[in-house]
């Protein structure tokens, strides 16, 4: 079973759906005693990095998940969910993540030129850098969705994939059993699918 970390910043409603479109069980929880239980673990988010964070600490769940990964648990963050996996933001303030992923999360701004809109919504081809099992079933070139406003400036070795939007921005990250996708892939069709499909035979 894959559990996916309910702590108050998110609409899950894709996410559901797409893993009931692909036949997998999962379930929704902030109860440790059944993340305890779940062979894979997600951690989703949209909105703000500080209130994110805090809202982890609040419930003891960023220990939790910790420890999950420090156990070898396969865990994937979802847009905000990936920029947590980091040692901090610098999103409205230096606020501290999870610290499973070494490096920070930026501003797009000053990356990108300044004709292109903030936040960054719509589809981008992926260029992926190197193989993993959570590609397994797609192909360099496979557009997926994004919609943000800062990125993952991550070390080189932890590098999955690229989008070009003015720059080169992270798009997906891995480390060990951590892996993070900046993109949607709830909301990518097809691709995003074979993604999520990838992470569930981890």
């Amino acid at each position: 079973m894959i559990a996916i970390v309910e702590y108050g910043v998110g609409n899950l409603f894709s996410l559901l759906s797409s893993f009931a479109a692909l036949g997998i069980e999962v379930e929704v929880t902030a109860e440790k005693a059944v993340l305890s239980r779940a062979s894979h673990i997600i951690l989703p988010g949209v909105g703000a990095f500080g209130d994110a964070a805090a809202l982890l600490r609040e419930n003891g769940l960023d220990a939790f998940i910790k420890d999950s990964a420090a156990e070898g648990k396969p865990l994937l963050g979802i847009c905000l969910g990936m920029q947590m996996l980091f040692e901090e933001s610098h999103e409205f303030g230096i606020h501290r993540g999870l610290g499973l992923l070494k490096g920070q999360i930026l501003p797009i701004a000053p990356k990108i030129p300044p004709s292109y809109k903030i936040p960054h919504i719509g589809w981008n081809p992926l260029s992926i850098k190197k193989e993993s099992p959570l590609f397994a079933n797609i192909k360099d070139g496979d557009a997926v969705y994004f919609v943000h406003s800062f990125y993952a400036e991550c070390q080189r070795e932890d590098l999955l994939a690229t989008a070009e939007y003015g720059a080169e921005l992270t798009a997906a990250v891995a480390s060990g059993n951590v892996y993070g996708c900046q993109f949607h892939p709830e909301k990518s069709g097809e691709v995003g699918l074979n993604i999520l499909k990838g992470f569930a035979a981890l």
